[in-house]
């Protein structure tokens, strides 16, 4: 009884080991695969929902979203209401079509969710971007065949306490969920991706309209 009882621990543990050997290759290959997805495009255009959910508050818009190296985004909110979150890669700005104010940020000093996402047309690279990232096998994927990642942000350790990203068919981040410390919960999906979309750099500047008044900020959330 012993003897098997020592057999029995071995090769639990020598599964495990296995286990844990075979999944760290998994996360390498995933990783490596979306790394390889991203980094070769120019530019992206994609359909999002953000979901928000803290603070006894629940919230969910919609819009479509474009990104073009290096570092551009242009949030554009139409549900439910016409809002702009847009970057030329340094300068941030929130508008709220019809507003008397806008909301401007110097980028590398802006705490924002959507920021980092900026980095998808990057030269990214998920391990060096997410501490711990594993295959987060508890986690149910939205759609059969997609894979669940666990991590979090390596700059953003004092506000983020998890980011699961479900990767989809052809290696792209179809939905990205951000929790807080605060228990605060943060969606991102992604739907109808389009690559290398034409776009011209004038697409992600902003002009504030006459009569409205710039406010300086590091926070630019809705």
């Amino acid at each position: 009884m012993i003897r098997f009882s020592k057999f029995a621990l071995l090769a639990a543990f020598l599964f495990a080991a296995a286990f844990t050997w075979a999944q760290q290759v998994d996360v390498k290959q995933i990783a490596d695969a979306v790394d390889k997805r991203y980094n070769s495009l120019q530019s992206l255009r994609a359909d999002f929902t953000e979901s928000y959910e803290g603070g006894g508050m629940r919230r969910v818009e919609s819009g479509t979203l474009w990104i073009r190296k290096p570092g551009q985004m242009r949030w554009e909110y139409s549900s439910p209401r016409p809002k702009l979150f847009v970057t030329d890669g340094h300068t941030a700005w929130f508008y709220v079509p019809g507003e008397r104010q806008a909301r401007r940020a110097q980028l590398k000093q802006l705490d924002d969710l959507r920021s980092p996402l900026r980095y998808l047309l990057g030269h990214t690279k998920l391990e060096k971007e997410f501490k711990g990232l594993s295959i987060a096998v508890d986690q149910k994927p939205s759609a059969m065949g997609d894979v669940v990642l666990r991590g979090v942000p390596v700059n953003m350790q004092d506000r983020i306490s998890e980011v699961l990203l479900e990767v989809s068919g052809g290696n792209r981040l179809a939905r990205i969920y951000i929790e807080e410390l605060d228990g605060s919960r943060t969606v991102f999906s992604l739907a109808n991706e389009q690559d290398n979309i034409p776009v011209n750099g004038d697409h992600f500047r902003f002009r504030p309209p006459a009569g409205v008044e710039v406010m300086q900020a590091t926070e630019l959330e809705p």
